[in-house]
This record gives C-alpha cells, sequence and structure tokens, in this order.
C-alpha cells in the first residue's frame, strides 16, 4: 500500500493507539486529504490547512517558497471559492514562503486578495532575514545539507534573498490574541512562544479543534536548534497544557499527522509537555546549584517512559540542543570555563596542543582510532585542532572527513546530521576529492 492511500488521520489513531512508529509521519506529498467536514489538509514539507465556509475559504499556512504553486494547485482542485484570510502560524519560510502563489492565484480569478494575519512580531522577524540574509542562506545550507532530495523542502535556501520579495507581509497582525469571523466559522488566534516568539494557534471553539502550527509536529520539539535565535520550551510546554484546558479533541499540525480524538489529543499534547517540563525543570534545578553547562548536557534526559515515543523522536531537533537553549535564555553564553571567557585564539591552542602530542598526524590518527571504538565526541575534538593547527594538511583532512562522516551516521536529528556532514564536505573539498565516508548513512 502507498504512502498516498492512506489517509492521515487513519495513519495517525494507529500510530497513537499502539504506540509504534510508522514512518514517515511527515508525509510530503503536495495532494489534499479531507479530514473533517469542510477541512482539509495539503501535506507538503510544512501543511496548508483550508477551512471552507459560506463565505469562502481560511487557510493556514501557505507551503514553501518552491511549493507554494502547487499547494494552490491542489487546493483548487477542492474548491474554487476565494481565500478570504491566511494564518501565518508564524514567520518561518516553509509556511510563509507559498503566499506569494496565493496572491497570483486572487489576482488571476478576480479575486479579493487574501487577508493575511500574524503575530505583531513577524514583520520584525522578516526585517531580520534581511538584515542577516547572508548569514541565513548559510547556516539553511549547513543545516540541511546532511540530508539528501534537499530539493523537495521547499524552504528557499539557494537563491540571492533568503526573503524573497513575493512573500506577503502581514496585512493585520495582533499582540495576544484576536478573533475572527468568515461566514459560520469564527477563529480565535492565541500568540505563545515556543519554536519562534511569534507563533500563533488557531482555536475554533465550535469544533474544539486546534490548528497548532509548529507546536505539534510529530518529531521531538524544535525547541533547539543550535544555530538559530532563542527557542522558549517552557512556553511551548505551557501553550500545549492551554491547548488541553481550551478541551482541545482535534489538533491539526503544520507537520505530520491530524491527531483525532480527545484521549489522543491527551496523549500526545501531554507527553511533548511533560519532556519539555522536564527538560527545562531539571536543567534550571542544576543552574541553581551552580552546574556548568558540560556538566549539565551530559546529565539531563528525557524521562525514559517517553524515550520511544513515535512523536518525541529526535529526528529533526534533539533534547541536548533543548537543554543548551535553557542554559543560554537565563545564563547567557559564557559556559562557566575561566578559560573560555577571553579565550585564545583556536589555532594558537591547536598548535601548542600539536606540538605536545608531537606531530599533528599523532592527533589525527587518535582522533580516528576513537572513532573507530566508538568515542565520536572526543574523536570530533582531536581532528578539530589537528586540522585547525596546520589547515592544509592532507593527513588530518582526510581524517576530518572519516570521523564526521562516522558522526553523521551515528546521529538521528537532522540538525547534528547536516552540521556533520557539512564538516566532512569542508575536508573534501580542502582535499579536492570525495570520500567513502558518505557511504556510511
Amino acid at each position: 500500500m502507498s504512502e498516498r492511500s492512506l489517509h492521515p488521520v487513519e495513519v495517525a489513531n494507529r500510530v497513537i493507539d499502539s504506540g509504534q512508529a510508522e514512518a514517515p509521519h511527515n508525509r510530503v506529498t503536495h495532494q489534499l486529504s479531507v479530514v473533517d467536514d469542510d477541512v482539509a489538509v495539503i501535506e507538503s514539507f510544512s501543511h496548508c490547512w483550508a477551512l471552507r465556509t459560506d463565505e469562502g475559504l481560511i487557510c493556514f499556512d501557505a507551503g514553501g517558497i518552491k511549493h507554494g504553486t502547487e499547494v494552490v494547485d491542489e487546493l483548487r482542485r477542492w474548491s474554487d471559492q476565494p481565500v478570504t484570510h491566511l494564518v501565518y502560524t508564524h514567520g518561518h519560510l516553509d509556511h510563509v514562503g507559498g503566499s506569494g502563489a496565493f496572491v497570483a492565484d486572487a489576482e488571476a480569478r478576480g479575486h479579493i486578495r487574501p487577508r493575511f494575519l500574524a503575530h505583531e512580531a513577524v514583520p520584525a522577524r522578516f526585517e531580520r532575514y534581511r538584515v542577516t540574509n547572508g548569514w541565513n542562506l548559510v547556516i539553511n545550507r549547513r543545516q540541511f545539507g546532511g540530508i539528501r532530495n534537499r530539493q523537495d523542502l521547499g524552504i528557499g535556501d539557494d537563491g540571492p534573498a533568503f526573503l524573497p520579495d513575493h512573500v506577503a507581509e502581514p496585512d493585520e497582525v495582533f499582540r495576544g490574541q484576536m478573533s475572527f469571523t468568515v461566514g459560520d466559522r469564527t477563529i480565535e488566534l492565541r500568540h505563545a512562544r515556543g519554536e519562534t516568539d511569534d507563533h500563533a494557534w488557531g482555536w475554533e471553539a465550535e469544533q474544539r479543534t486546534v490548528y497548532s502550527g509548529d507546536f505539534t509536529s510529530w518529531v521531538f520539539p524544535n525547541a533547539g536548534n543550535p544555530q538559530k535565535v532563542q527557542r522558549y520550551p517552557i512556553e511551548w510546554a505551557a501553550a500545549m497544557r492551554d491547548m488541553l484546558a481550551a478541551g482541545a479533541e482535534r489538533v491539526y499540525p503544520a507537520h505530520g499527522l491530524p491527531i483525532v480524538g480527545r484521549n489522543r489529543v491527551e496523549q500526545v499534547l501531554g507527553d511533548i509537555a511533560e519532556a519539555l517540563e522536564h527538560l527545562t525543570g531539571r536543567t534550571l534545578e542544576l543552574m541553581n546549584e551552580g552546574a556548568t553547562i558540560d556538566e549539565i548536557i551530559h546529565e539531563v534526559r528525557v524521562p525514559d517512559h517517553l524515550q520511544d515515543r513515535p512523536w518525541l523522536a529526535p529526528q529533526y531537533d534533539e533534547p541536548e540542543f533543548v537543554v543548551r537553549n535553557v542554559y543560554r535564555q537565563f545564563g547567557g553564553w559564557w559556559d562557566g570555563n575561566a578559560a573560555n571567557l577571553k579565550p585564545a585564539r583556536e589555532a594558537a591552542l591547536a598548535a601548542e596542543l600539536a606540538s605536545l602530542a608531537g606531530s599533528v598526524e599523532v592527533l589525527a590518527e587518535r582522533a580516528v582510532a576513537l572513532a573507530e571504538s566508538g568515542d565520536l565526541r572526543l574523536a570530533c575534538h582531536l581532528v578539530e585542532m589537528a586540522v585547525t593547527a596546520e589547515p592544509t594538511h592532507e593527513g588530518a583532512h582526510r581524517a576530518r572527513a572519516d570521523v564526521y562522516w562516522r558522526r553523521r551516521a551515528a546521529e538521528r536529528s537532522l540538525m547534528s546530521k547536516g552540521i556533520y556532514a557539512a564538516a566532512a564536505r569542508e575536508s573534501e573539498t580542502v582535499l579536492g576529492e570525495e570520500t567513502v565516508g558518505d557511504s556510511l548513512g
């Protein structure tokens, strides 16, 4: 049976009820499924949810830059009504990037342009993207550099502008909450910080339905992310509790599968909240005891009974990064090591250690031996010292590529895989050749 032939609610119910994963949970079909009366989802890298009213369509999120047209074309096979409102759950490009296709569709059909709604911090995010355009292109390539078929993501990381001009600015913004009505449906938008500072989730009280954006995504919460701005795991957990307190019986996410039925909603949202509450609570406890980040990241873990939940798999972000983000939010950038407050240049330290070891070759060979024995964390430190001490040393770069391909193969999260693959490819560029390491996975 093909992935497309399975209805998303059917898959979700089976996974939640059994506790057994049936990958992929995040399906990128660019095809529409009717999920409830007058409610449909187009499953893209980031989904577009559409509500049909007697006066037009309400949409949550627009899909990514590269797939907006596909999303709109699929939507039009279901309804030719005008899109009256399009809600940005937050300002990430996989959610707003397809907005230009919605504007173009309205113009082509002679419809009134959709009214774009968002939290008040979204325009500031867009401006930040413009100011840090080059930086965002660099980190996006690195973040997604460890996976294949990157063209399917549709998040716009290869063009001259990270935020393209065709992305629609919000027409109306709100701070805490707002409500709007289209025909027979009333939607309340509520703000909560989580993956971003500008995140909104939609609540349709009559249907007991949450449109959750990235608050639920069928992977471990993206509340760490080592290359991006501050995330807010404490507020994220609180948002889960708020959705439960509101009486949610359906949760429709921007990534992953619909969650239908009060018991299933309680299971998934409760698990997300508990995992984040445990990580943040234990991290703050240790900080209050004077522990350093080095001590904390090697101690704090998700509770054992949540380790194997299919909707908490660390396939994108991971718990260790969430711990770091809690420390950053409350503890600043210094790691507690006095030498790191005002450090020497890394190159000087690496050269000194290579001299003490006897040669760069000694460091590189030891790094490979450690990697082969399974101590990949320590291996990475030594191989970085080797290439930093002698940036053109062929043997050191060959060892570095080998170590980082091994590290990538051992990791689960896309973020880790991307960073380690990028490091391996940096050394391959110096060597002028591809190594066999990519075959490790």
